[in-house]
């Protein structure tokens, strides 16, 4: 099972939007050397709705190959038609993706029937492990907790991203889904509740700001140091608030911006953090102790 502190890695652009390879390899080394527990690539946190089909599969393949086999990575393969799900899922397969992570159909409203037949179908048709993704905060779209654990009797749907921010589902997933099946966070600032509850990882936008406390505060977590683990949290919490003080990956990326990491660019209709919370978000990497 996939367990741990996972980032939801951003996609590093130039200021004019050109996929900038040379910094994501770079911030795939800074996240392995931190510790960081899995690599999630072209997800939300990667604009995925904004990068063509091949930019899509190029992103894949330099974290495959930026990894190395030295942790998962998990390829971001969803969409709101079924069949291109498939495609989009397949080819992370071809390239070496360990597991992908689907988000729920947006726009197109599906029922809890449609969803079920939906991730199914992609299930059938490609075997390799699948995680569900939850996030109707963004979608429109809400995968229930019924329909999430009726999907997970098929034996490559092996866990979901519930990013519903809700402490009493997150829960009732833990203590009804079966063996194996992964429960993880998707909402930083709840994150350190589900996996004290028994959650097994989060996979996180704070994570890529500050990889090593992320992971330190899971290891605690999972062997009982509740206390050790709060004060993590503690530092951290400040983050989880500005990290989404504007639309993913708007901060995030205005913080990596800040610590050297990636060039500023970031793609319309996404435009770069306002100048009104860059205040908040350097008090909260002062307290993240983040440089």
């Amino acid at each position: 099972m996939l367990q741990g502190s996972m980032v939801a890695i951003v996609t590093p652009m130039f200021e004019d939007g050109r996929l900038d390879l040379g910094s994501l390899r770079q911030l795939i080394e800074f996240h392995v050397e931190a510790g960081s527990d899995g690599i999630v690539i072209v997800g939300t946190s990667g604009e995925s709705p904004t990068v063509d089909f091949e930019e899509h599969y190029l992103l894949i393949q330099t974290a495959v190959e930026q990894v190395n086999g030295r942790v998962p990575v998990i390829a971001g393969t969803g969409a709101n038609s079924t069949n291109e799900a498939i495609a989009l899922t397949a080819k992370a397969k071809e390239l070496g993706a360990d597991a992908c992570l689907l988000v729920t159909p947006y726009y197109n409203k599906p029922t809890q029937e449609g969803l079920y037949q939906h991730y199914a179908a992609i299930a059938a048709a490609v075997d390799i492990p699948q995680i569900l993704y939850n996030v109707p905060g963004r979608t429109g779209c809400d995968l229930t907790n019924d329909t999430a654990l009726k999907l997970a009797a098929i034996h490559n749907i092996v866990g979901i991203k519930d990013a519903t921010g809700s402490i009493e589902r997150g829960t009732d997933l833990i203590l009804r889904a079966p063996d194996g099946f992964g429960i993880y966070s998707g909402d930083d600032a709840t994150g350190l509740a589900l996996m004290l509850l028994g959650g097994h990882g989060v996979i996180s936008v704070t994570a890529n700001v500050a990889p090593k406390l992320m992971h330190e505060m899971f290891v605690f977590a999972r062997s009982g140091k509740v206390a050790e683990a709060c004060v993590i949290n503690a530092k951290l919490f400040a983050l989880h608030q500005q990290l989404f003080v504007e639309p993913n990956p708007v901060p995030v990326k205005w913080v990596l911006h800040e610590m050297g990491l990636i060039p500023a660019g970031i793609r319309l209709p996404l435009v770069s953090c306002s100048a009104k919370y860059h205040d908040g978000l350097r008090a909260a990497m002062k307290l993240a102790e983040i440089n």
